[in-house]
């Protein structure tokens, strides 16, 4: 069957699976895999299972370490009451009012080192909290995160995607976080704008989630500002473990290879550094609640189970994105539009469109339109700087997320939405963010064009 068949056919097991039939996401993502693999002339039967096993475990080594120190540091911030004295401090500091624009801020700063998934754990807590609060908002509070750690994810290195367009494309990587984070103010602001839209149209319930109920978190939302921790404790789970990325990235720029780096890249990779910020988010809930070991020992067993859930969805929508790859979809999607002699620009922007709607990983979108389209740019060079096609591109990556995207589960699961409401607020936000950073890019390499 021809590589666009199969990504049709994929696609519509999916739907069927998970909307008609209802059936649990994970199940449904395993088999809309094996249904790739099945199809594709390019995998022999024999190989079909090993290759969605070892997909699945490729995408579950990068995630589940992470995912589960996330989900404790999340529970711990908000059992101790310090999500809770975070968002008293930001709705005082910007007024009720502005408290969305706390999290797009915080989403935008904190995902350029850290991942999108880490920043969306570790913030959305916070927007439980502002929620239990305010009583209102919800919805605009938890897009308004997408909005911010989003965009630079996409646009802004040192995250993966951008690295790797600014190397295969030719672009300065410190061109690259200029242009990006110009780039990225736009298409947060507009995503904010959007968020504000949905929050007024949506009527979406405030569910639990795994970790506290309702009731404890309106217990915990109405205690005294002294049963509180002090702010600056409050952030250090938050904070910590981004400067310790930072640093490395820093010190690996600064100084390769030296005894620093060796330091900092031990010190600074995201495991350890979430790992080093659940020690202290523990001791933190120990020293708030005066808690023994065992009593935090069930509190991590309670938080790691919730993890469990979405480390398998997230991996196994990481298998099915996989197997579309080894299908060949990408390959086909790339030789269409370079048949239709597409500009430069928009070829970047759409041809990464369909690569994430394929397969579901962004930076897999980056990364391989990046590769396709660094031949055109080197053979016909265009008449503005080469880092507007990588911001294209980076635009076109936020299109088409939907259920083979790791982080449509973790939005749907962390914030308590159903598939539908997530497909209802997470698509169509990204695409938002998507038109906005191609048009804003479309504009600068108009008047703008640093050549």
């Amino acid at each position: 069957m021809p590589p666009i068949a199969i990504l049709v056919v994929a696609i519509a097991v999916v739907f069927v699976l998970i909307l008609r039939l209802k059936m649990n996401a994970f199940v449904a993502l395993i088999c809309a895999a094996i249904t790739v693999g099945l199809l594709a002339p390019t995998i022999e039967l024999p190989r079909v299972m090993p290759a969605v096993a070892r997909a699945f475990g490729e995408v579950s080594g990068r995630i589940a370490i992470v995912i589960a120190l996330a989900a404790l540091i999340g529970l711990c911030l908000m059992e101790s009451g310090a999500a809770d004295k975070i968002t008293r401090v930001f709705v005082r500091l910007l007024g009720e009012r502005r408290s969305s624009l706390s999290l797009l801020g915080s989403g935008y700063v904190l995902s350029g080192p850290v991942f999108f998934d880490t920043v969306f754990y570790l913030l959305v807590p916070l927007a439980r909290a502002m929620r239990v609060r305010t009583g209102r908002n919800y919805l605009l509070f938890v897009m308004s995160i997408c909005a911010g750690g989003a965009v630079t994810h996409t646009m802004v290195p040192p995250t993966p995607g951008p690295v790797a367009m600014a190397s295969t494309i030719g672009v300065d990587l410190g061109m690259m976080i200029i242009v990006g984070a110009i780039v990225g103010v736009p298409m947060s602001l507009a995503g904010w704008l959007f968020a504000q839209l949905m929050d007024r149209r949506l009527d979406v319930p405030f569910r639990e989630t795994p970790g506290l109920t309702l009731a404890e978190l309106e217990e915990l939302a109405h205690r005294d500002d002294s049963q509180l921790p002090g702010f600056l404790h409050s952030l250090m789970p938050i904070v910590l473990p981004v400067l310790m990325i930072t640093s490395n990235t820093v010190v690996q720029a600064v100084a390769p290879g030296s005894a620093a780096a060796r330091l900092t890249a031990f010190c600074g990779d995201p495991n350890f550094a979430l790992l080093v910020a659940a020690a202290v988010s523990l001791h933190m809930l120990a020293r708030q609640k005066r808690l023994g070991l065992a009593q935090l020992a069930q509190r991590a067993e309670s938080a790691f189970s919730s993890a469990g859930l979405i480390i398998l969805i997230t991996a196994a929508g990481g298998a099915f994105g996989g197997m579309l790859v080894e299908a060949g979809v990408g390959r086909a999607l790339g030789e269409m539009s370079q048949r239709n002699q597409v500009p430069v620009l928009l070829l970047g922007f759409l041809l990464a469109g369909l690569m994430k709607l394929a397969q579901g990983s962004g930076t897999v979108a980056m990364i391989t339109t990046s590769a396709i389209v660094a031949p055109l740019v080197a053979s016909a060079p265009p008449p503005f700087h080469p880092v507007y096609v990588a911001t294209a591109i980076g635009s076109g990556s936020l299109m088409g997320s939907w259920m083979n995207d790791s982080g449509f589960w973790i939005y749907k699961q962390m914030s308590g939405f159903t598939e539908s409401e997530a497909l209802k607020t997470w698509t169509p936000l990204l695409a938002v963010l998507g038109l906005t950073g191609f048009l804003t890019t479309s504009l600068l390499a108009l008047v703008l064009p640093l050549r």
